[in-house]
């Protein structure tokens, strides 16, 4: 489930962490990776669930209406399309979320007034009226109503972004791309197979195991010569003139270079200078590439890279 460059976020923000702390020890720079990562999952699954969070909110509310001493026509009769929604209902039956939610206890039951707020937006949103007034009643209009909430209602509510926040601190980094597997998700469902379809796994295969277990491991093994080669390919390198994360980002870099043989050079560098626009300063950008190119002609020179991950 998690991307490549998510891992490479993880592990940056493990080794920025445990550095702050002044421990790099690596079993618990592993742990404290693992413990992240595993939040991410909760966030997936967290997702999985706001539909059928807001569908028994739209059916209480009818719920209510009815019960009412005098209700109004509309009360009586209500639009109960999406409290009936039957993509959210398949959902419902799926027996790997049910088992996740008993077991781990991830859910919005503790969220009450954001679940509320996001279903008011939703309410009022121009394509919550074409749902609910649109002549086609099946399982397929239905499933197409929850993704594009997901996909285009749901990122436009600022709220939405400051709770998540409020819970983990890391998790509006990663929130798009969760959106996106939860809907990726969503698209299995048939309305035949809701009890039985799959979620994704917390890693795509092995190779993605390995894949962040040597970044983290080799990261920190290299830290000190990352440190030295920083020191030589830097003018008036000064410790303090440097920023944190730029060697974070370096380091990794070189693990990855070193360690990850079937990644060509060229993407490793893309990446880190990706990851670099977005949680360093303006300027580690060009920093990080012009200092990296310089460390990978040594490390072709001292065959620690092979010539052939260049192209």
């Amino acid at each position: 489930m998690l991307s490549r460059r998510l891992i490479r976020v993880k592990v940056m923000q493990t080794l920025y962490s445990l550095i702050q702390q002044g421990n790099l020890d690596p079993a618990e720079a592993e742990r404290l990776l693992q413990h992240s990562i595993g939040k991410s999952q909760d966030l997936y699954h967290l997702i999985l669930q706001l539909p059928t969070a807001l569908r028994h909110l739209a059916a209480k509310k009818i719920e209510i209406g009815r019960a009412k001493l005098r209700p109004t026509a509309a009360e009586l009769n209500p639009n109960t399309r999406f409290a009936t929604n039957k993509l959210i209902l398949q959902l419902e039956e799926n027996e790997q979320l049910n088992k996740i939610i008993e077991t781990q206890s991830v859910t919005w039951a503790q969220d009450e007034t954001v679940v509320k707020t996001i279903f008011s937006k939703l309410m009022h949103s121009e394509s919550y009226t074409r749902y609910m007034e649109a002549p086609e009643n099946s399982f397929e209009a239905d499933k197409a109503f929850v993704i594009r909430f997901l996909g285009k209602e749901l990122p436009k509510m600022s709220f939405f972004f400051q709770a998540l926040e409020l819970k983990n601190v890391f998790w509006n980094d990663e929130v798009e791309f969760m959106i996106s597997m939860a809907m990726k998700t969503i698209k299995e469902f048939d309305g035949q197979n809701g009890a039985s379809v799959e979620l994704m796994p917390l890693y795509k295969d092995q190779d993605d195991v390995d894949f962040t277990k040597n970044i983290l491991r080799r990261s920190i093994i290299e830290r000190d010569n990352t440190l030295e080669l920083i020191k030589k390919f830097s003018k008036n390198w000064d410790a303090d003139r440097v920023a944190l994360m730029d060697v974070i980002l370096i380091n990794m870099a070189i693990a990855e270079m070193t360690t990850m043989v079937n990644i060509p050079i060229k993407v490793t560098l893309n990446e880190y200078i990706e990851i670099s626009k977005y949680y360093s300063t303006d300027k580690s950008n060009s920093y990080i590439n012009g200092l990296l190119e310089k460390i990978v002609r040594q490390l072709v020179e001292e065959k620690k890279i092979n010539e052939a991950q260049l192209f």
